[in-house]
């Protein structure tokens, strides 16, 4: 489960789509970028450990950034 998640803008241009995120996965400090097209790109080491897992973490991310900033 993702936990203390938190975004913001990566450019100062809120029209220019594209946001950093940061969470918490079973205790492991999550770091990312958001891209406008639903890609996710990870910027620190991550070990999920299988493909299934990483797939349920991007797919909760992709919900909580539809909820926050889609909406």
């Amino acid at each position: 489960m993702i936990q203390h998640f938190r975004y913001k803008p990566m450019f100062k241009n809120t029209q220019l789509p594209g946001w950093t995120f940061t969470f918490l996965y079973q205790g492991q400090p999550i770091n990312g970028v958001y891209h406008k097209t639903g890609d996710i790109e990870w910027t620190n080491p991550i070990v999920f450990h299988n493909t299934e897992e990483e797939e349920k973490i991007k797919k909760q991310l992709h919900e909580l950034m539809l909820y926050h900033v889609y909406d």
